[in-house]
């Protein structure tokens, strides 16, 4: 059949019977209309695209506020100790408690920080173990070392704190001074200054004495100090007795320490790390028997 035969006959616009039944396209049919051309059904309103985008935007607003409602609630729901030690679901005199407990019970601590009282102001940075205790402490005119194995104290410091700069020295005072330059002088157990420089190397009791929170105990923010998460217990409304920042990641140890009355801010670290105490060589020290040069 060639194509001619094939439309031979049938109206324009027409297909062939195989094709499409009587072989007629809606648009060769005379009674025809497109639904555009129909007139509306009583009391129906036509659909247009902008009442079915009204309508879209109407079904979207109570998804979206679903959504968003069902996000808070997960937020408002979800636990703040989630992945913590658990310390900071306890009362604050519980928290406090843990924290004494762990730094009782720790091997070694690194403490840094500043001292308040009545005898100056002080800058302290030692490693403290129960043996034992290394470190610098720093005060208005001068800096000195402390060294601590077992019973025996190393004070090691510039020839100015020998020679009394600070306090105008004389010639004598400042030759002894260069002699026991960047020295460590062994303080006699007897001398008047044996304690007081004892109490820095002293883990247990400078701990003790530091860590205490003076009034009514309350918690305060979950925050961090460095990279750990804590928590705070707080002593009076505003903590004016002091506040702890309490470990919430593995053991609770303490980590800060704002002393009562602007007396001093401490950071704890390095809790149960290890370091190497030895007492300094016989040809870097002087000892100078049962008292040291006065100063």
């Amino acid at each position: 059949m060639t194509i001619r035969r094939a439309f031979e006959g049938r109206p324009y616009g027409s297909l062939p019977g195989s094709v499409d039944g009587p072989g007629r396209v809606p648009s060769a049919d005379p009674d025809f209309a497109p639904p555009t051309s129909r007139a509306p059904t009583k009391g129906r309103v036509p659909v247009t695209t902008r009442s079915l985008s009204v309508r879209a935007r109407r079904a979207a607003l109570p998804v979206a506020l679903c959504a968003g409602l069902a996000t808070a609630v997960t937020a408002c729901s979800s636990d703040p100790d989630e992945g913590t030690n658990g310390v900071g679901k306890l009362s604050a005199t519980d928290i406090e408690g843990k924290a004494r407990t762990a730094a009782d019970g720790a091997d070694a601590v690194h403490l840094s920080g500043t001292l308040v009282s009545k005898g100056g102001s002080y800058r302290i940075d030692m490693r403290l173990k129960g043996t034992g205790a290394t470190g610098t402490v720093t005060s208005k005119n001068s800096t000195f070392t402390l060294l601590r194995v077992g019973d025996e104290l190393f004070l090691k410091a510039d020839a100015g704190f020998w020679s009394h700069k600070d306090k105008g020295g004389d010639p004598g005072s400042a030759a002894a001074g260069k002699q026991l330059d960047d020295k460590y002088v062994k303080v006699p157990s007897g001398d008047p200054s044996y304690q007081e420089l004892r109490g820095f190397t002293d883990k247990s009791a400078l701990l003790k004495g530091m860590l205490g929170l003076q009034g009514e105990l309350s918690k305060g923010d979950r925050s961090k100090v460095g990279e750990v998460r804590t928590i705070r217990v707080k002593a009076g409304e505003d903590g004016e007795g002091g506040t702890l920042d309490v470990s919430l990641q593995g053991t609770p140890y303490p980590l800060r320490f704002e002393r009562a009355g602007g007396a001093g801010v401490l950071e704890l670290g390095d809790w149960n790390q290890d370091f190497a105490l030895a007492p300094p060589s016989k040809d870097a020290t002087v000892d100078y028997g049962s008292r040291l040069p006065k100063r």
